[in-house]
């Protein structure tokens, strides 16, 4: 089930601004009205789910906690459940307040150029806060599937093929100035930035947090949501200032590093946590396999970013919501996931190569990219827990944002501690986070 401009690449003029060609249907779901305002919505691509003999319900899901996710079936007498969700429909509604976090134009244009390769489910309608798709067969994974070794061989296949073949498309990061608190942050931003740019140098000061990287980017993001952080308080702009300071540090440090890609960036999920990764059932071609197929869903956060980026957020996610620390993987784990993806990166790259090029030094890839996803290891933490901030003064869900802020900043300054000998130096002990990455097997 499914749960939660680059000039010359033919066909892309939605890409370019333009998603007209994506059905708008002007009307909006309702959470106090749940039923009712989701069979409009459903009912204007499905009108003939009105005939004789129709039976729409819609099934919550309840995996993420940004969004309302419903699955749409109309189930038909006579009809089998692999032919009723064969018609199914996904409908997602975003959370209250999360324009402020994620840009949803952006986030069409992820979801049509993932469409032009494959990797999409196709993308039906967009309404006034949400979109509808088909649904995905298959079944969603939880966060003990991911420590799986046939599951997350699985994965790091998939998440190569997203990583080879799907373009880093650039433009500008979404932003409303509105929402910004920038106030007093002007010595600590990447450029001069105070409150009285316009919107085009403020435009400008965004997407040149990390300079050579062009925007949208990971890095723009972080930029974005510390720029987005609450100032109500001494204590919140204290906390803004001092995740301003952090960000331009971790940018000076890793952003310039070498990495997959163009510009050292890959077009990258960014939400791979176990809600976002369905196993495909197995078809008449594929029965013999012992390794099961899996797909990735939900593109809001997707962007550009250093492949390793994209490999530590997801075996951040093997702890779940919980952040169980204690089930992360291991160095074994973690060099299997990175030769599985590293052959299937380089198997779609080398095929590409121009003739006599030599192929790549796979086992010196595997290393190296297994040195930078440690380097990597805290910018989850830090990325997820600006997020989490915003989020614990928009959402409407029933879930501790603050809390969790705190756990996944402190797993941000755990390793910042850890990497700069600080916690050694005082004789701490090793966090368990940070002991669990430590161990071999």
């Amino acid at each position: 089930m499914a749960v939660g401009r680059e000039n010359g690449i033919p066909g892309t003029g939605a890409l370019n601004g333009d998603d007209h060609r994506i059905r708008y249907i002007p009307l909006s779901y309702d959470s106090a009205n749940s039923q009712a305002s989701a069979l409009d919505l459903v009912l204007a691509i499905r009108p003939e789910w009105t005939a004789p003999g129709s039976n729409v319900e819609f099934v919550r899901f309840t995996d993420g906690i940004t969004n309302t996710l419903l699955k749409a079936v109309n189930k038909r007498p006579g009809l089998s459940k692999d032919e009723v969700d064969r018609e199914a429909i996904l409908l997602r509604a975003y959370g209250h307040g999360t324009d402020l976090i994620i840009d949803r134009h952006r986030e069409t244009q992820n979801h049509e150029l993932l469409m032009r390769y494959g990797l999409a489910p196709e993308l039906l309608a967009r309404f006034e806060n949400g979109m509808m798709y088909r649904f995905i067969q298959g079944a969603v994974t939880h966060p003990e599937d991911l420590r799986r070794p046939d599951i997350y061989r699985a994965v790091a296949r998939r998440l190569a093929e997203w990583h080879a073949v799907v373009p880093c498309i650039s433009g500008r990061t979404g932003h409303s100035r509105k929402n910004s608190r920038v106030d007093g942050l002007a010595p600590l931003a990447a450029s001069a930035l105070d409150s009285n740019l316009g919107d085009a140098e403020f435009q400008q000061a965004l997407d040149g947090v990390a300079p050579g990287k062009p925007p949208p980017n990971v890095w723009t993001v972080m930029q974005k949501w510390i720029f987005a952080l609450p100032t109500d308080t001494d204590t919140q702009r204290a906390r803004q200032a001092d995740l301003q300071r952090e960000l331009k540090t971790l940018v000076a440090e890793l952003s310039q590093r070498p990495g997959l890609g163009a510009n050292g960036l890959i077009f990258a999920h960014c939400d791979l946590l176990s809600g976002n990764v369905i196993v495909l059932p197995k078809s008449a071609t594929t029965a013999d396999k012992s390794e099961p197929t899996v797909t990735f869903i939900d593109y809001e956060y997707a962007t550009p970013s250093p492949a390793a980026f994209d490999l530590a957020n997801h075996f951040a996610e093997w702890g779940g919501f919980d952040c169980d620390f204690s089930v992360l993987p291991t160095r074994a784990q973690r060099r299997e996931f990175v030769a599985q993806y590293v052959d299937a990166y380089f198997d779609i790259r080398d095929a590409k190569a121009a003739p006599g090029e030599a192929p790549a030094d796979r086992a010196a890839e595997v290393e190296k990219l297994l040195g930078e996803v440690d380097l990597f290891r805290g910018v989850p933490g830090f990325y997820w827990g600006i997020w989490a901030l915003i989020q614990a003064t928009i959402s409407e869900i029933d879930f501790d944002y603050a809390s969790y802020a705190e756990t996944r900043l402190g797993e941000y300054y755990a390793w910042r501690a850890e990497a700069s000998g600080e916690r050694e130096r005082s004789s701490a002990e090793m966090p368990l986070r940070e002991r669990r990455w430590a161990q071999e097997k």
